[in-house]
């Protein structure tokens, strides 16, 4: 299965079982806020080595046009049915990103994603897995939205 992981992932104990990984250039901007905001050197220190592990092992996927506008949808939503998406401007980021590329989130923090759940595939690493041809919920590929919709 190929997926988006979230930031909660990257950090967790165990990576997730039979997983084509990538991750976001928005989770690697939370885990050097990390780093920066670590209250100990002890703990500087093994975020520091956690980033930079991270960062060997993933090319980070940019935020693109698409994404942005994915973003503003995502936004939208939350922001009318009574939620914050500035709280949310991460996590928002990172569904986009998922739903361009059409693949599922792994988190640890599906709650966050729950007023948006008819919108996009945040999951826990460990939940079942939908047929590989079914995309996230109300995504579209890149290249889709790249064009706009026919009228």
């Amino acid at each position: 299965m190929r997926a988006l992981l979230d930031t909660s992932v990257l950090i967790g104990e165990e990576p997730p079982p039979d997983v084509e990984a990538a991750i976001s250039v928005a989770s690697l901007a939370e885990l050097h806020f990390g780093v920066l905001v670590a209250v100990d050197d002890d703990e500087r220190a093994v975020r520091t080595q956690r980033l930079g592990a991270i960062e060997s092992a993933f090319d980070a996927l940019p935020i693109s046009a698409a994404i942005a506008r994915e973003w503003g949808r995502l936004a939208a939503a939350v922001s009318n049915r009574g939620g914050q998406p500035r709280r949310r401007a991460i996590d928002l980021a990172l569904a986009a990103t998922a739903n361009v590329h059409g693949v599922p989130l792994l988190t640890h923090d599906t709650g966050d994603f729950q007023i948006i759940s008819d919108l996009t595939d945040a999951r826990e690493p460990s939940a079942s897995q939908p047929a590989e041809s079914e995309p996230a919920a109300g995504s579209r590929s890149e290249e889709e939205q790249a064009e706009p919709p026919a009228a």
